[in-house]
């Protein structure tokens, strides 16, 4: 690293392991540092930068609203989350959408539709299904949702009212219920991220529609980092045919700018009452402008088909180049989701992928995650497996 690599501030609160770069520009995929490195972007913002950066569409709408109005709060109608919840409302096939600023608060929200979903019906303990290696967020209720034990490490007590079961066992789920009249929701990432790139599979995500129809209970899908484009579908599950109850979105909806939704169908629209929940700085006027922008672009641009046809080609070219080694256990995701897991842990490859020019991260210790912009071309992609391959035989190597 050169003499001007940032250091850590004594005023920032330490809880992060940072790379030592300072990140100062960037333009579609390609980022540049405060010395002029370039990287390719294999991370966007940790699938957050859904058309990348210094977009030639979305910087001057968002010039535009700023010039506008940036924040009024929701004591008045905001036009743009009219506009915005039609869209998602259009593009999920549900019903109505409460918005927050992050993917922890949509999953919070969540949460709080299916205790009052159930105290509603009569049950004075409401419990929620969720799952192993499953990540919903760091507050101290979606933190008890989470599947990590490093995350719960020195934050007890949890939250009550969940119960956790494995992926894609729908015998498992049945026997962890069996008789337990409390359970009023099933919640789940439809691919996990910080888990580790582990999908549902379609069929199990099928057996899980039909079961929750069965007993009354809430079908509620984190969608916040496999949504909006991410595997070639606006949200992961279409694959499978099947719409949820509840529906937590964030990251890639505002293309970088903070945003929150929560999207119900029917069972769920309106269990949530004035007074029930809010928020000061959610559903802004900023924001909505950046999720409004962000699908037209999309839609505009086609990039659900680019996302499917560039990860197709981007996973096709990793397999070909790391798939036979010895080390390399698993090549999978969708779309432009994909983890490639390792059998030993990976986390150095971070720093190394930035000193060789590429933004990339590590989940579940030994899974390589890229996650880049949805605007990335073959090219691009091509780029990416240049540079990690040698990387990834390196650390195999040691």
């Amino acid at each position: 690293m050169t003499a001007t690599t940032p250091a850590a501030s004594p005023h920032v609160m330490n809880t992060y392991g940072r790379v030592p770069i300072a990140l100062e520009r960037g333009q579609g995929c390609r980022v540049w540092d405060v010395n002029g490195k370039e990287y390719i972007d294999g991370l966007g913002g940790i699938a957050v930068n859904t058309l990348g950066h210094n977009h030639a569409k979305l910087v001057p709408a968002l010039q535009d609203q700023i010039a506008k109005l940036i924040h009024t709060s929701n004591y008045y109608h905001v036009p743009g989350q009219e506009a915005l919840a039609a869209k998602l409302v259009e593009l999920s096939g549900m019903q109505n959408v409460f918005f927050c600023n992050s993917g922890l608060e949509a999953n919070e929200a969540a949460l709080k539709i299916a205790r009052k979903f159930g105290v509603d019906k009569g049950i004075a303990k409401p419990e929620i299904v969720v799952y192993e290696k499953a990540f919903h967020g760091r507050s101290i209720a979606t933190m008890s949702a989470t599947g990590n034990p490093k995350i719960h490490n020195g934050f007890g007590p949890l939250v009550e009212g969940f119960v956790r079961v494995p992926m894609n066992d729908i015998e498992a789920i049945k026997q962890a219920t069996e008789g337990n009249p409390n359970v009023v929701a099933v919640f789940f990432e439809t691919i996990q991220g910080e888990g580790g790139i582990n999908a549902m599979r379609i069929e199990y995500l099928q057996q899980l529609r039909k079961l929750c129809d069965e007993r009354g209970w809430l079908l509620m899908i984190d969608e916040v980092q496999c949504g909006m484009g991410r595997t070639g579908k606006w949200f992961a599950h279409q694959w499978a045919g099947i719409v949820p109850d509840v529906m937590p979105l964030a990251k890639g909806l505002g293309s970088g700018v903070p945003i929150g939704a929560v999207v119900a169908g029917p069972k769920a629209a309106h269990v949530l009452q004035p007074g029930n929940h809010g928020t000061t700085f959610g559903g802004n006027p900023l924001a909505m402008r950046a999720g409004v922008e962000t699908i037209r672009i999309m839609e505009e641009d086609g990039l659900l088909h680019n996302a499917a046809q560039v990860g197709d080609h981007l996973r096709a070219a990793l397999t070909r180049e790391l798939g036979s080694l010895p080390g390399v256990k698993e090549i999978r995701g969708q779309g432009l989701m994909l983890g490639i897991e390792l059998n030993k842990p990976c986390g150095a490859l971070i720093g190394r992928a930035a000193e060789a020019g590429l933004l990339l991260s590590v989940t579940a210790d030994s899974v390589i995650r890229l996650v880049p912009p949805l605007i990335i071309t073959t090219a691009e992609a091509d780029e990416i497996v240049a540079i990690l391959t040698p990387l990834v035989k390196a650390i195999l190597a040691e």
